[in-house]
């Protein structure tokens, strides 16, 4: 794991380079500002350079480094691999990206995936799971061998006393998510961890208490957002609210949650829960 180092705030976005006799892959790339970093990382671990980048959904905090990642691994064929869904979004990135105001490049040439498929590692298997909801272009890839399912942005919780929405713009899909749910407690199963794209790897209890709860934090995080939005919808107000009711005891500061408020309050209006 690699903190993403996003926005220069420690502990905000995991990377993830799973490596299998040399044969290594990148999950997701942070912003394009922090590649450099990103590659010493992998060289302090040793584990550069990497042969594919896998992007979990087309978000900028996902994408955005792809470009600059692939200059810097030294002349290596790097293929980029995202959801089938994904591959208009990544080439015009502008309707997934203006909600937050940032820019990202287009990415192009990259493979296709479809649930099911398997993307193999020096013989390690990684399989592909659609994951819809807070996108309809997420996907998780499950080792089967050591039992770990990286998630991207299905479950967004940093520690137990920090836990954001997934209702982010512009294409969140409150049915799909909830069938998500359902998939992964499905799997449960199959799980001995989860390593979360926000932020960091769960296991064992703490995985399985994650999926108990990913349903009710979503319906009481979503409805009291909605009922205090219709009573003053001034974002500042919203995001002390949401503190002081969910996460007293999170490092998350004001600033932090005001920029992710403005962004989920967009989420809500684009699917019709807020007008």
């Amino acid at each position: 794991m690699i903190d993403g180092n996003i926005n220069e705030m420690k502990g905000g976005l995991s990377l993830y380079v799973v490596d299998n006799d040399g044969e290594r892959m990148l999950i997701d790339t942070s912003t394009e500002d922090q590649a450099e970093y990103i590659v010493n990382k992998m060289k302090e671990f040793g584990i550069f350079p990497i042969q594919k980048i896998l992007l979990t959904h087309s978000h900028w905090d996902h994408m955005q480094g792809v470009g600059e990642l692939i200059k810097m691994m030294g002349g290596v064929d790097v293929e980029v691999l995202a959801s089938e869904n994904a591959i208009d979004n990544l080439k015009d990135p502008r309707y997934m990206n203006d909600p937050f105001d940032v820019p990202a490049k287009p990415v192009e040439d990259v493979s296709p995936l479809t649930e099911g498929d398997l993307i193999d590692l020096n013989g390690l298997k990684l399989r592909v799971i659609n994951l819809f909801g807070h996108t309809m272009d997420s996907i998780a890839v499950l080792d089967e061998k050591n039992k770990n399912l990286f998630v991207g942005d299905a479950i967004k919780r940093k520690d137990y006393n920090s836990f954001s929405p997934l209702f982010m713009p512009p294409d969140f899909n409150e049915l799909a998510l909830l069938a998500t749910f359902t998939k992964l407690r499905d799997m449960e199963h199959e799980l001995k961890s989860l390593s979360l794209s926000h932020y960091g790897i769960w296991t064992d209890e703490d995985c399985h208490k994650l999926l108990a709860e990913m349903e009710s934090i979503h319906y009481k995080t979503k409805e009291s957002i909605i009922n205090w939005y219709n009573e003053n919808p001034n974002v500042e107000i919203l995001a002390t609210k949401y503190i002081e009711t969910f996460i007293p005891n999170s490092p998350i500061t004001l600033d932090q949650m005001q920029n992710s408020m403005g962004w989920l309050i967009k989420g809500l209006k684009r699917s019709g829960f807020i007008k």
